[in-house]
């Protein structure tokens, strides 16, 4: 019997946010988002001159940075939580260029997704159980049931939801792969480039760019 198989759990798109991985997903994520926002009124606030006080990340970033982003964000589609959207949006604040920005982070989690749903795909369920654990599979299992593609769309838009995971699904469910290489790119090129805009003006804000 395929691991979809069985009932409709009728659970509505609400109901998502209270799984506990996800929830926790989303909890880290509001706690980036309020240390970040923060941090960033503190220092419009108190007038810093963020590049006297950090005065080679911006080098660094010009000469490294487009590099840098393409193997976080390789390893951030691998499942190792390096928060990409979090270095998309700081590497844009600093000036890196947008396009290039984009292309390079979208292609890199992509890349980063692959590999996992080629392992997934080879390995089969034993590593996917040893990467997820049988509660959290048989959540995802209950999650594609219900909305397939749809469910795996709305994690790689929004930036809190952990879409790698759902990669692992689809290399161990063998969905047809044209399909899962257009919408983890096209899902993470829409969120990146909504990143990179509001990184760009956040560098401007501050006088970084």
């Amino acid at each position: 019997m395929s691991i979809v198989d069985g009932k409709k759990t009728g659970k509505k798109l609400s109901d998502i946010i209270r799984i506990p991985w996800v929830k926790g997903s989303v909890a880290l994520g509001l706690v980036v988002a309020i240390v970040g926002l923060t941090t960033i009124l503190m220092l419009k606030t108190l007038d810093f001159n963020v590049e006297q006080l950090l005065p080679d990340v911006k080098t660094f970033l010009n000469n490294y940075g487009i590099a840098g982003v393409f193997i976080a964000t390789v390893l951030a589609g691998t499942v190792i939580p390096l928060g990409s959207p979090v270095l998309v949006m700081v590497a844009a604040s600093f000036g890196l260029p947008p396009i290039a920005l984009i292309i390079v982070a979208t292609t890199g989690f992509t890349i980063g997704m692959t590999i996992n749903y080629g392992l997934a795909y080879k390995l089969g369920r034993p590593y996917v159980m040893k990467k997820l654990g049988e509660d959290k599979l048989e959540e995802i299992s209950n999650l594609w049931r219900e909305w397939g593609w749809i469910i795996y769309v709305i994690f790689g838009t929004i930036p809190v939801l952990p879409v790698e995971l759902l990669s692992l699904f689809c290399g161990l469910l063998k969905t047809r792969f044209d399909i899962f290489l257009a919408l983890t790119f096209t899902s993470r090129f829409i969120l990146f480039t909504i990143l990179v805009y509001f990184g760009e003006h956040i560098g401007i804000w501050l006088g970084i760019t």
